[in-house]
């Protein structure tokens, strides 16, 4: 094969053993190609003479080259057969997918800010280049930051956005490092020292009530409507198979028992219970956010709003969970939740629901202490160290600031002035304002330990709050009921399971203990 515009000639060179790449046959001798190295071997009068075999053998390589780079400290030998460094710098580059030359797809790009890397050949056999100094290079042979297993300038346990003093992304909150004053008074910038750096999360499951394995949701419907079928109900087919199947496989069972039979499952199950069984079975076939939103319109409609209800929801559950009940409470009632507050409530109350119900807590769980304390610090202004209260201020503190962040608040607070915020705000409030603000406080004090108490007041005295104990059963079996399990025999003196099973009785019993899930 011959280059276009190159006839072959007789008596071409054959190609060269060393000598990569393998030049075609009857590629000619080109004019000015490889030039006489100064101090290599002398120039050849007429070009190279052709060579029986090609050239000899050389011991040790092709010497070095003056002015050529000296080889780097642990790199490979020169290999026999390379081609010698150039004097004065670098051979130019090959073409990208020869020796030499990088892979055929190019190097890969660098991120913003990295610096390039002349001359990087990874794994070239000839040995490594030597690297030229940038600035922020501390010494001269130190690996050109971004690239992999080098030190990079900003340490992989700072992915905050906006650190070092760069702006935020999100203008509302300023960006850590600075200790620059908040655009937004109400969220002050995180300032003074080092950013904090957020811990590592390793939630542990919690729950009583965990996915069942191999479960089928076509066999399921075929157990649940062979118990409803003829005379009578089996309630313990029922009571087996629905407390032992997580919220994930219980709702698929509504749309597979419509594709199997054609009837509403929802329905069937309501003609065959009824009571409190019914009203449990009912609940524990809703989605998380289904259950939730339907709580809240149950909690506003009619005469009369259970206040304490709306609170708990609202103050417990995540900015994520807390959109998706927004959206199910809209499809769902027609009417947003936020205009539903807004008609059943008024004053402080509903400004504190509203906000709450807003989902736009942060979710960051590191800690700023000069914050917290300057948080403390203007709740003391606002309440006890005043002639009446800011409810705006503690509004704007409790439902804005992360959990961890206002766990922190509060002990502050106590080291502070030497009350509980809990004790505070009972003698600055009052009414529906108190009650809420009290719930909001002790439900990120301590979450466990607020719905044991809420799940003992239910059953507290005469009769049982049914609709109360039914929420919380289901919503905490796959979330925390092993810790409000602790929280209760710590706080009242006897188990979850004990206080259920001598308040319910029957096959209402039996599902609530299901989700219980033991005696402590």
């Amino acid at each position: 094969m011959s280059y276009p515009g190159y006839p072959p000639p007789a008596g071409t060179y054959p190609p060269q053993p060393g000598f990569y790449p393998p030049q075609p046959a009857g590629y000619p001798p080109q004019p000015g190609a490889y030039p006489p190295q100064a101090g290599g071997y002398p120039p050849q009068a007429g070009g190279y003479p052709p060579q029986a075999g090609g050239y000899p053998p050389q011991a040790g390589g092709y010497p070095p080259q003056a002015g050529g780079f000296p080889p780097q400290p642990g790199a490979y030998p020169p290999q026999p057969g390379s081609y010698p460094p150039q004097a004065g710098g670098y051979p130019s580059p090959l073409p990208t997918g020869t020796w030499g030359g990088g892979p055929s797809g190019g190097y890969p790009s660098t991120a913003p800010g990295s610096y390039p890397s002349p001359g990087y050949n990874a794994g070239m056999p000839g040995g490594t280049m030597p690297q030229q100094q940038y600035p922020g290079m501390d010494q001269p042979g130190q690996m050109m930051p971004g690239y992999p297993q080098a030190p990079s300038p900003n340490p992989p346990q700072q992915p905050m956005p906006g650190f070092g003093g760069a702006p935020s992304p999100n203008p509302s909150m300023p960006a850590y490092g600075g200790g620059a004053p908040s655009p937004n008074p109400s969220m002050p910038a995180y300032g003074g020292g080092a950013m904090p750096v957020a811990p590592f999360s390793n939630k542990v499951f919690r729950g009583t009530i965990i996915d069942f394995p191999g479960a089928d949701p076509l066999k399921d419907v075929e157990v649940l409507r062979k118990a409803m079928k003829g005379f009578g109900t089996d309630e313990q087919a029922i009571i087996d198979l629905l407390g032992s199947r997580s919220i994930k496989q219980r709702v698929p069972l509504l749309r597979a028992y419509k594709t199997s039979y054609g009837k509403d499952l929802i329905k069937d199950l309501h003609s065959e219970l009824s009571g409190d069984f019914r009203n449990l079975v009912m609940a524990m076939l809703k989605s998380p956010a289904e259950l939730d939103a339907s709580e809240l319109h149950s909690a506003m409609k009619g005469a009369g709003t259970d206040e304490a209800c709306m609170i708990e929801i609202l103050s417990s559950r995540s900015n994520a969970e807390i959109k998706e009940i927004n959206r199910i409470y809209k499809e769902t009632y027609k009417k947003s939740l936020e205009d539903a507050i807004r008609s059943d409530t008024s004053g402080h109350f509903c400004r504190l629901l509203i906000s709450l119900a807003q989902g736009n807590r942060d979710e960051r769980e590191n800690i700023d202490v000069s914050l917290a304390q300057q948080d403390a610090q203007a709740l003391y202004a606002a309440g006890e160290n005043k002639l009446g209260t800011d409810e705006s201020k503690f509004n704007a503190i409790l439902c804005a600031r992360s959990k961890p962040h206002l766990r922190t608040v509060f002990y502050e607070y106590q080291k502070m002035c030497g009350r509980d915020i809990e004790k505070s705000i009972c003698r600055e409030m009052s009414g529906d304002l108190e009650s809420g603000m009290l719930a909001v406080v002790k439900c990120i004090k301590n979450t466990p330990g607020y719905f044991a108490e809420r799940l003992y007041k239910s059953m507290k005295g005469a009769g049982t709050k049914d609709r109360t104990l039914i929420r919380i059963m289901v919503s905490r079996s796959e979330i925390d009921m092993l810790d409000i399990r602790q929280e209760y025999v710590k706080n009242f003196g006897k188990s979850l399971y004990t206080h259920i099973h001598g308040d319910t009785s029957g096959d209402y019993r039996k599902l609530l203990i299901k989700l219980c899930g033991g005696n402590d």
